[in-house]
């Protein structure tokens, strides 16, 4: 059976929907394995630990896939990618995560999407058309839900939420930069050299993580090899994939699912029930994903009239 045109028109869009979910779904992931690697690794240990189990994947499938260098336009675009959002993005959070409780973490750095629409917009001429405008503030309250249910009974440290806070800024700066690099390199370039980038950064964290792997057990090394090689190196690369093909504001708007999955995924993995009001915060940043990502429908009535009555010859 031959696809339509319309299908095969369509393949693109799926194709990049499909990737923006596998990124969410990795990065909800690495909620749960961070937690578990976190109680044995430093901030910076956990981070260098990672972005070398990244770097290393990557750097395979580059070999097999047999992929040259970034054109010299894309490495303004990496460099400051991979400083900022695989190097200092990962640190900080991590050393946030330790300072405060999760739901005010999680609250915290979702303040990423909204500065990524507001610096896409400033900086990429990417439009803010009122259904995405509409879908982020849905989400927005979903992830104010969400958080205030889980952060109850814990104080907040203001050392923890500026953490939170300087990782949420380096994210939205990291997305913003990336974004130009994809039009001149492949998505699996940009994520392989920004990973590069990132490690180089942390590399002062080496002795530490040195020091903590001797005294980890097999279970938080093993989970920070996984942070590397599926939320790092694949998510990462698929996050890219779809960032090429839809702005920067759309992309960020996708992530506000992330804390409905890590809630549920925490459900599941450690047996934590969320309460009502926590699954109600869930379904907020669902459906304002869907409505953010969702597009208006041309009247197709009046475009098909003219072709519904060919011209009459006199």
């Amino acid at each position: 059976m031959n696809a339509t045109p319309s299908t095969n028109a369509r393949r693109p869009e799926v194709l990049a929907a499909g990737a923006a979910v596998t990124t969410v779904v990795l990065w909800a992931s690495a909620f749960v394995s961070i937690r578990s690697a976190g109680a044995a690794y430093s901030p910076g240990a956990l981070a260098l630990g990672r972005l070398l189990s990244g770097a290393l994947a990557l750097g395979l499938i580059c070999l097999v896939r047999r992929e040259g260098l970034p054109p010299r336009s894309a490495w303004r675009g990496i460099a400051i990618s991979g400083l900022l959002w695989f190097g200092c993005y990962m640190v900080v959070l991590n050393w946030g995560e330790q300072q405060v409780d999760a739901g005010t973490a999680a609250l915290v750095v979702n303040v990423g999407p909204l500065l990524i629409a507001l610096l896409g917009a400033r900086l990429l001429g990417d439009p803010m058309p009122p259904r995405l405008l509409a879908g982020m503030a849905v989400s927005f309250a979903g992830a104010v839900t969400v958080g205030l249910s889980m952060s109850g009974g814990g104080g907040s440290s203001l050392l923890g939420v500026a953490l939170c806070l300087l990782a949420a800024v380096a994210y939205a700066s990291g997305v913003v930069a990336q974004k130009p690099a994809l039009a001149g390199a492949s998505a699996l370039q940009v994520t392989t050299w920004g990973c590069l980038v990132g490690a180089v950064v942390c590399l002062p964290f080496a002795g530490q993580l040195v020091h903590d792997a001797a005294g980890a057990p097999l279970s938080a090394t093993l989970n920070m090899v996984y942070l590397g090689v599926f939320p790092t190196a694949l998510a990462f690369t698929t996050w890219a994939y779809a960032l090429a093909r839809t702005t920067a504001s759309r992309m960020g708007a996708t992530t506000y699912a992330v804390p409905a999955l890590v809630v549920l995924m925490s459900w599941l993995a450690l047996g934590e029930v969320p309460g009502l009001l926590t699954l109600a915060g869930g379904v907020l940043c669902l459906a304002g994903v869907a409505v953010s990502r969702s597009r208006a429908r041309a009247p197709r009535a009046a475009a098909a009239e003219p072709e519904q009555r060919p011209e009459r010859v006199s």
